[in-house]
């Protein structure tokens, strides 16, 4: 499907364009046609190589539009710099300041409080929540990648602790 067949934004639309996407996969028609634009909390469950990532790229890009802030949470702190380097490359020079806090565990990290999407290890999630940072309740979008981790016995804890404390200190 061509992003022109869908309601997106004019502002979604050219960023999309930018970084050289012009069609969808069934699976991100899917997540469109089930809410995500319009946020609705989504699980996205699809093979490796379906377009999730680009899924929660959609979902946060909208959210910057709308003068949001987002977590993007990872499990393994290589993860995390992997898609933090992804997404500077692709959204810095619109204007998203994309920011990564994967180290000291514990520490407060207020400086996170001036940028638009932080991907963040679910451990230092946990360590900034523990610390009551004064930025949380900014927080309008939390993206979850590996989820399926909930039912890991070793991360699936701190996971499901870090989500279940930022639904409820979030809009």
């Amino acid at each position: 499907m061509q992003l022109s067949q869908l309601d997106f934004p004019p502002e979604l639309i050219t960023v999309l364009e930018k970084t050289g996407i012009s069609n969808l996969n069934p699976p991100q028609v899917a997540a469109i046609k089930a809410g995500l634009l319009q946020r609705q909390n989504l699980v996205v469950a699809a093979p490796t190589a379906s377009g999730k990532t680009f899924i929660a790229e959609l979902a946060f890009l909208k959210n910057f539009l709308g003068n949001g802030k987002t977590v993007y949470l990872v499990p393994l702190k290589a993860l995390a710099s992997e898609k933090y380097h992804e997404f500077k490359e692709k959204y810095e020079h619109i204007g998203m300041k994309i920011a990564i806090s994967i180290g000291d565990l514990d520490s407060t990290e207020d400086w996170l409080k001036k940028y638009d999407l932080i991907i963040a290890s679910n451990e230092k999630m946990d360590s900034l929540l523990r610390h009551n940072v004064n930025w949380i309740s900014e927080i309008s979008l939390i993206i979850s990648d590996e989820i399926h981790l909930l039912n890991d016995p070793s991360r699936g804890p701190t996971l499901e602790i870090v989500l279940t404390r930022l639904r409820a200190l979030t809009n």
